[in-house]
């Protein structure tokens, strides 16, 4: 049963064109500058304050919980521990792997397409994720242009919907025409890669 499940999952997010290995930037390339500073103790603070209770634990068996339990020095070792993984950029094994469970979409669903998976990391992992996003998501703010939406917080879909709906109102209030075409992106989105 578990290799009829592992093939399903294997094809279902193959691609014929993906890349074998991911070109990464040499770090003695990146600017300092550009890196950021070390990463903040209020940052990983932040990271285990928001973590949710009572959430399924990844490949480590370490609940979220028991991070919220950290002192002075737990917090120090985390910190120490997450900044040898940005100014190295490499994570340690238990970070990178993961369970994977299956979760039926129907309550009577016997086919495997009737199922969607999901992927259970360490929380730790996901501290260190969740500062890195923020990080990211403060220096890409300024490259985003105005017209960008989905994807980025506090501009969703339905904004553009709401300005989209005003611009053709007002057409139509002084009888212009007005032209609108929709493109559905979902084949181009449908995996991530």
């Amino acid at each position: 049963m578990l290799k009829i499940w592992e093939n399903y999952i294997t094809e279902l997010y193959e691609q014929p064109n993906r890349p074998v290995t991911i070109e990464i930037e040499p770090e003695e390339e990146v600017d300092a500058d550009e890196k950021g500073p070390y990463i903040l103790q209020s940052e990983v603070e932040k990271g285990i304050k928001e973590m949710r209770n009572k959430k399924a634990t990844g490949d480590d068996d370490v609940p979220g919980d028991v991070l919220k339990l950290f002192g002075e020095s737990g917090l120090k070792i985390m910190m120490k521990l997450i900044n040898i993984i940005y100014e190295t950029g490499e994570w340690p094994k238990d970070f990178t792997e993961f369970k994977m469970i299956a979760l039926k979409k129907k309550p009577q669903a016997t086919k495997y397409s009737n199922h969607c998976s999901i992927s259970l990391i360490a929380h730790r992992a996901k501290i260190v994720v969740k500062i890195l996003r923020r990080r990211i998501e403060k220096k890409i703010e300024d490259v985003l242009g105005e017209d960008q939406f989905g994807f980025r917080r506090g501009k969703g879909t339905r904004d553009a919907t709401g300005m989209l709906r005003i611009i053709s109102e007002r057409t139509l209030e002084i009888d212009e025409k007005l032209s609108v075409c929709f493109i559905d992106w979902q084949k181009a989105f449908d995996r991530v890669n």
